[in-house]
């Protein structure tokens, strides 16, 4: 598990009254942030973030819920599963399967999630294969990975580059990113996120990105969904996320500006609602209080 969950912490950054934990799955051990009371909330981080990307919304959210907010498998201070045959171990059915059994063993058989990036294709995954389980779904700045993989053209491929650069086999993108890592995550932060970070965000992010294990991890993530998530994509492709679904995008992010979000997901879920952010890809961080208020929203 890296070096342990200080490793990560950003010091200065709102968790108040939050404890840690680290819980095993059947398939890794997730460390993670919990405190509030109330209904239990689900935030799943994206890439190449950590729990701490939510500090802007945890503790507001934690006046009404039980709010949760764990490292994604391979990402912060949870463990490094094996790669796994075709990537499985990085699918978004196991990471799936991992945020169930969490949310389980602290006592919440339902619940309601809310994801961005790669916790939002997480997040999409847990409401398909464990519908029971969610109440209320959303998702921020994505749309369904098969469906942007389908659509993908010379643009898309040019702004979202990293999507083909970090699926290439082991370990060429992860000894290329060690070369020249903080100019690498200053430009993926600050290019998607116009500048919006906490300094010690920034510096967390980079602490659990820089551990090797961490990066190969977080390859791996790519290149499962490059390859056992699309499979599971095309096998249900009839299926539809039946709980309510949020859908937030930014305005001025590749999604917003290469996709019509909510006609997209619309084919994937039975009941969807949602509108564009005036940001670009890292809303929670960039834009903090409409999101907060877009959450408050659709979760009460």
């Amino acid at each position: 598990m890296g070096s342990g969950t200080g490793a990560w912490e950003a010091k200065g950054l709102v968790f108040e009254g939050f404890e840690e934990r680290v819980i095993a799955t059947s398939g890794a051990e997730i460390s993670m942030k919990i405190g509030g009371r109330g209904p239990a909330l689900l935030l799943l981080h994206g890439y190449p973030q950590t729990h701490v990307m939510w500090h802007r919304q945890a503790a507001a959210l934690a006046e009404r819920y039980t709010v949760v907010c764990p490292d994604l498998r391979g990402y912060g201070a949870s463990s490094n599963p094996p790669d796994g045959d075709n990537h499985a171990g990085y699918a978004k059915r196991a990471m799936a399967l991992d945020q169930v059994e969490v949310m389980a063993a602290l006592g919440f058989e339902r619940f309601q999630v809310v994801g961005h990036d790669r916790g939002a294709r997480v997040t999409h995954r847990l409401a398909l294969d464990h519908p029971a389980s969610v109440q209320k779904a959303v998702v921020i700045d994505i749309c369904p990975t098969l469906s942007m993989f389908e659509a993908t053209d010379q643009a898309f491929a040019t702004a979202y580059y990293h999507w083909f650069f970090l699926i290439q086999p082991a370990d060429l993108p992860e000894r290329m990113i060690a070369g020249a890592f903080d100019a690498y995550m200053d430009r993926t932060l600050h290019s998607w996120g116009g500048g919006a970070f906490d300094p010690e965000a920034v510096a967390a992010y980079k602490a659990a990105l820089g551990d090797p294990a961490n990066l190969h991890s977080a390859c791996e993530d790519y290149r499962a969904a490059a390859s056992i998530d699309l499979e599971h994509d095309r096998a249900d492709s009839t299926s539809r996320i039946t709980c309510p679904l949020l859908v937030l995008w930014g305005a001025r992010s590749v999604v917003g500006k290469h996709f019509d979000p909510l006609t997209v997901w619309r084919e994937k879920a039975v009941e969807v609602s949602g509108s564009a952010i005036d940001g670009g890809h890292f809303l929670p961080e960039e834009r903090p209080r409409e999101v907060l208020t877009a959450l408050r929203e659709f979760l009460d």
